[in-house]
């Protein structure tokens, strides 16, 4: 059974940066498509940036150009760089790995969060 273990939430003042990581156990880590997602208060879970398996990734439009994300399959991890923080990007964020499964489909996992709050 693979498991996600996100790190690096804390609190931060606007304009500032976090890196938030995800490490991932039980798992083939290299064949994955990983995604980080973020949930506000009231709020649905959103996605907000994706790397695929070859390292090609996309952001959502409201982080495009302040927040990065990339990976590093040694260390079985997935970062996330946040620059230029907004109090609106104040949420838990979340991992989460797409791990292909054959004909079987792919087997998602989830972390438990870490929380990211930005004070004007």
């Amino acid at each position: 059974q693979a498991e996600l273990v996100e790190s690096g939430g804390g609190l931060v003042q606007a304009g500032g940066s976090l890196r938030l990581s995800c490490v991932a156990s039980g798992t083939i880590f290299d064949r994955n498509d990983m995604e980080w997602y973020r949930q506000a208060p009231g709020k649905e879970r959103e996605l907000v940036a994706r790397i695929d398996r070859g390292g090609s990734s996309n952001y959502a439009h409201f982080v495009k150009g302040r927040f990065t994300v990339s990976r590093d399959n040694a260390k079985d991890t997935v970062f996330l760089q946040m620059s230029s923080l907004k109090p609106e990007d104040t949420a838990v964020y979340y991992c989460k790995m797409i791990e292909p499964n054959g004909r079987w489909g792919d087997i998602e996992y989830w972390g438990d969060g870490t929380l990211v709050t930005v004070s004007s």
